[in-house]
């Protein structure tokens, strides 16, 4: 029996994300020797928590007494995350049920990897052959080529 050594299939799918912008690549080359090359880049304008905020945080009394406590604002930065978690997830989905890609290797924030987790549809999840919760969205091909590498041999 020989050994399979770890190593992304060929044409194998790597979707690198955070809560702004999703790279979405495809393995060229064959496990042995990884070439990914983009086939879509995804960016949505999501301005800092700071910015949403329209005024000082409101207040309500606690009851009968002259106490009253802060209500914090609700953070659209961090629900617009979410909301593009979603739509990759649904955009995943549709890619899957074209039969675009057989495997799929996620590297995403956590809080992008946890909702597309939580969002992710049966037939994309069967797919997934790893999830890396690092944020490379940023970075050179050449980097994150070698950082899912570490991260299939580790896996």
């Amino acid at each position: 029996m020989t050994k399979r050594l770890p190593g992304l299939p060929a044409g194998a799918w790597v979707l690198i994300a955070d809560g702004e912008k999703a790279l979405f690549l495809v393995n060229r080359g064959d496990e042995q020797d990884m070439n990914l090359d983009v086939l879509r880049k995804d960016e949505q304008d999501n301005p800092k928590a700071q910015d949403w905020a329209e005024n000082r945080p409101g207040r309500f009394n606690d009851g009968p007494g002259v106490q009253r406590s802060a209500v914090d604002d609700t953070d659209w930065h961090e629900l617009e995350k979410e909301r593009f978690a979603k739509e990759l997830s649904d955009r995943l989905y549709g890619y899957a049920h074209k039969g675009a890609f057989d495997a799929l290797a996620i590297v995403a924030s956590r809080v992008v990897l946890s909702e597309l987790r939580n969002e992710m549809h049966k037939e994309v999840a069967d797919r997934v052959i790893l999830d890396v919760p690092k944020v490379l969205t940023n970075h050179p091909i050449e980097d994150i080529e070698a950082a899912l590498s570490d991260a299939l041999t580790d896996a």
